[in-house]
């Protein structure tokens, strides 16, 4: 039985990728033959060349929320910082708080000379808090004026342009991170590969934080996924079950994607509709792929979901040992860095 260090390997912290590249498309670009375990090292503007006429690619259209929040508490004047997560209804929404023990139900922090206020109504696990927002005008855009963009805590470059961690395709306000696979795609290689005959089709999933989460178990029956929310339309449906039909493949962009496939196909004997939701599903090596055929995805943190994510569709040593390739040729790792292409071949 595999446990949780078994997805472990050492990585130099020079690896992690701090700030993106100036061309998006110039990333390096791993390809993954998940069958044999052979790769090959390339641009990842080449990723047409792996795309083939038929394809669906399927892109994951949510937006981050510049949802980091720096604050004072009214009565005290004390820093807080308010990290959001997930919109509850109206204005509620939960939320990530530091200092958390000195942030009590009642309190109310100012942020921007009192233009947002946020009320704390309940205390959660971990830090979490229920607050609820007061402000004049429309909430985003005075989030936006306020709020700095929730780079994970390995980034510790400032980023001076809050649209390089979006994808050029992000429509969907929602994520508290960034679906990065997605950020290596520019309108003019979306072009080139609409113009060999793939089908490109969106999807949304709003990126949680517990994507990123270590998991702290070490049996992986053990671990619980945080849940995200879903929404895939009609017309993203209808290309998949259309391309499934024909014999063509299904590539997703990105681990987000690859979850909200599979999560719509579990629950519908491997066919896709039209649906909306939260998913928890956690992929670990053991399980049926039901309709992702292959997938880009970025290099991701030892002993993560994500590495057990790959490993479940490409093999756990095999990954491992591409991830070791990776290292050995100074790839960026994480969010701003490289990116793989794993594909099965017969």
């Amino acid at each position: 039985m595999l446990t949780t260090k078994d997805f472990d390997f050492d990585l130099p912290e020079e690896l992690i990728a701090q700030t993106p590249l100036k061309e998006r498309s110039k990333s390096r670009l791993l390809a993954l033959n998940a069958t044999s375990g052979a790769y090959q090292d390339e641009t990842f503007i080449n990723v047409v060349n792996h795309l083939h006429e038929g394809d669906v690619l399927v892109l994951n259209d949510t937006r981050v929320l510049p949802a980091r929040l720096h604050g004072e508490k009214e009565d005290t004047g004390a820093h807080v910082e308010l990290l959001l997560l997930t919109n509850i209804e109206g204005d509620k929404w939960e939320a990530l708080v530091k200092p958390a023990k000195r942030v009590k139900v009642g309190t109310v922090i100012s942020f921007g000379d009192g233009r947002l206020k946020a009320k704390v109504i309940e205390e959660q696990e971990h830090g979490g808090r229920i607050v609820e927002f007061m402000y004049q005008g429309v909430f985003l855009e005075v989030l936006d004026s306020l709020g700095e963009m929730p780079l994970p805590p390995y980034i510790k470059e400032h980023l001076d342009d809050k649209e390089r961690y979006q994808t050029v395709y992000a429509k969907e306000v929602g994520s508290a991170a960034a679906p990065t696979a997605g950020l290596h795609f520019t309108p003019e290689l979306l072009e080139q590969i609409e113009a060999k005959g793939v089908d490109i089709a969106y999807l949304t999933l709003h990126v949680g934080l517990g994507t990123f989460r270590p998991v702290s178990v070490e049996n992986l029956s053990e671990h619980k996924m945080h849940s995200e929310f879903y929404q895939l339309n009609q017309e993203t449906a209808n290309k998949i079950n259309a391309a499934k039909k024909r014999g063509n493949r299904v590539i997703a962009v990105g681990t987000t994607s690859i979850r909200t496939l599979e999560t719509i196909a579990t629950a519908n004997q491997g066919t896709m509709i039209a649906s909306s939701g939260w998913t928890d599903i956690f992929i670990s090596p053991g399980y049926t792929f039901k309709i992702v055929d292959g997938f880009i995805t970025n290099f991701h943190l030892p002993k993560s979901t994500l590495v057990m994510l790959v490993s479940a569709f490409a093999g756990r040593e095999n990954v491992l040992n591409a991830y070791q390739h990776a290292i050995s040729k100074k790839y960026r790792f994480f969010s701003f860095g490289d990116a793989m292409i794993v594909e099965k071949f017969v």
